[in-house]
């Protein structure tokens, strides 16, 4: 991996309470994590001799966007021109569910038309990440 030209960045609903932003980028952050575990770093000590696991390598900015950006984004990333970047969505169906397995049966009962994104994760190449999402502002 080439830290110089890859990028990873997360685009969540802002009109969501803070709590739900906090919870959808820590479900994606950790997807991300295992989908791509290459972008983390190895285990790092510090002077004293305590260990501290290895965090991503790249910076990952948290952009805000609308549930109706957030769709036309993702609909975006699933065409030719961007099938090489790793993504990872978070729906209204999907953190409503308690249980994974819950989860796996509602969405199999519902189209992706039916589907409200609340968060988005992207991660790859920097210019083509830019190309998508850089009109939108930080998340503050």
């Amino acid at each position: 991996m080439n830290v110089q030209n890859e990028k990873c960045v997360m685009i969540i609903d802002e009109n969501l309470p803070v709590g739900i932003i906090a919870n959808t980028s820590a479900i994606l952050g950790t997807t991300l994590g295992m989908k791509m575990p290459d972008v983390v770093g190895n285990d790092v000590i510090d002077r004293d001799g305590n260990v501290h696991m290895g965090i991503i390598k790249l910076p990952v900015p948290v952009l805000k966007g609308n549930n109706e950006q957030i769709k036309e984004l993702r609909l975006k990333l699933f065409s030719d021109e961007y099938n090489d970047l790793t993504v990872v969505d978070f729906s209204d169906l999907a953190q409503n569910c308690k249980f994974y397995d819950e989860f796996v049966d509602k969405m199999s009962d519902c189209p992706e038309s039916a589907l409200t994104y609340i968060g988005i994760a992207i991660c790859g190449n920097k210019k083509k990440i830019n190309k998508l999402t850089g009109n939108l502002p930080l998340l503050r």
